[in-house]
């Protein structure tokens, strides 16, 4: 018989935080339900009433961020009023970067209203920013690509040159960048010229440009992930391996397609992180082994619950990351480690359409015997997916009706920089 789901204190409700403004945030989404479903009052900030989080029925209330999130004071501020409406203490649960951060500096401002974990100082910054976590993994040892942040253009140009081209560009801090300035966060960059005319964008940008030796996708068993959830000191409390079957953009981008495959150096390299920075909550890890040594250097920390969390639910006691959070922040025990699901498969449904017809590979959910979460789709809660549905074929509807004539096409081609 397999063992009844470990019961969360449902007397201690949820808030979700969220700065990015990204309507169509599935993990945002996972959290909810995951939360929704153990019981828990949940609440989330959101952009709007008609976006697809605003609509599931395992949201208690909607909570709107109207400053900037930038400002730790308009941060602290929502919170406040959030804090108030909840009418209680809260488990506060940032799922983004920018979240994180202003919620690691505002710790000890929110601790008589939230509950949270408690971080070492710095630490949350030192993850996020990606010019830091080189400086972190050297400290740590854990391997990483090699990484190099210019001074001047000059530079820019002559590092992309001996790293080796094409090299990959990324902006520390990409929650910064503003939404209107045509960047990237991650650039595939093919020429010194075009990493120096990069570099030049950084008052843009709004943080320092990086270039990192290319770790060539090597196809499949190349880009893996961990998400883990750790009490004080980086005692582990929930931890799984995935394997990142498709992305969006192909083979740099999100994990559209994912599976829960045990990968034992995976799991050491996370495991061994969060012990040696003494993490507390949970944490997303990207990694990606290189096809020409077999070696698996960390890519990405990120601070919070990843997007795809869900795939690692326990098959006997219903735990996911989010949840062991909850448990750990309203003074539960965790029971042991998961059992892994091996096969269990994550897919976000639009993405995952659109990284299979870009790759060329023919995929279905379920095939194989597969065990499938949707990112989306839940036969307990269909209104996000119907709202995310009808979001897109309008947008799409919209853009058509948009589309350049030839001569504009060209008139815009000129007007590229890179």
């Amino acid at each position: 018989m397999p063992s009844p789901p470990v019961p969360l204190d449902t007397r201690v409700p949820a808030l979700l935080l969220r700065l990015d403004r990204n309507p169509f945030h599935h993990g945002s989404l996972g959290a909810v339900r995951s939360l929704g479903r153990a019981g828990v009052e949940t609440h989330a900030f959101v952009e709007s009433p008609t976006v697809p989080l605003a609509r599931s029925r395992h949201l208690a209330a909607a909570h709107r961020f109207d400053g900037d999130p930038r400002s730790d004071a308009d941060v602290a501020r929502a919170l406040d009023l959030a804090a108030a409406r909840i009418g209680g203490p809260a488990v506060l649960v940032p799922m983004d970067d920018a979240g994180a951060l202003a919620v690691a500096r505002l710790r000890d401002r929110l601790a008589d209203r939230f509950l949270l974990p408690r971080l070492p100082e710095g630490l949350a910054e030192r993850a996020a920013d990606k010019a830091e976590l080189a400086g972190l993994c050297a400290a740590t040892g854990i391997p990483h690509p090699e990484t190099v942040v210019p001074g001047d253009a000059a530079e820019a140009a002559a590092a992309a040159r001996e790293l080796g081209l094409p090299v990959v560009a990324k902006w520390s801090r990409p929650w910064l960048l503003p939404r209107d300035a045509g960047l990237r966060s991650v650039t595939l960059v093919t020429s010194p010229e075009r990493a120096a005319r990069l570099y030049e964008s950084s008052p843009l940008a709004g943080s320092a440009l990086l270039l990192q030796r290319r770790l060539p996708p090597g196809g499949p068993g190349t880009d893996w992930f961990f998400h883990g959830c750790f009490a004080a000191g980086g005692r582990p409390l929930f931890a799984g391996t995935g394997h990142k079957d498709l992305a969006w953009p192909p083979r740099a981008g999100l994990t559209a397609v994912g599976s829960w495959l045990p990968n034992p150096t995976v799991a050491a390299l996370g495991l061994g992180l969060a012990e040696a920075v003494g993490y507390h909550g949970v944490l997303d890890l990207d990694v990606r082994r290189d096809a020409v040594t077999g070696g698996y250097h960390l890519l990405d920390f990120n601070p919070r619950p990843g997007a795809q969390f869900r795939l690692f639910t326990d098959r006997a006691t219903g735990l996911d990351p989010v949840r062991a959070l909850h448990l750990d922040l309203t003074g539960r025990a965790a029971p042991g480690p998961p059992l892994p699901r091996a096969g269990r498969t994550f897919v976000v449904e639009n993405y995952g359409a659109l990284a299979s017809f870009a790759d060329r590979r023919a995929w279905w959910p379920g095939s194989g015997g597969r065990e499938v979460e949707w990112a989306w789709f839940a036969a307990d809660d269909p209104a996000p997916f119907l709202a995310m549905t009808r979001a897109l074929l309008g947008r799409a509807a919209s853009r058509s009706r948009r589309i350049p004539t030839p001569s504009a096409e060209k008139e815009n081609a000129r007007c590229t920089t890179w």
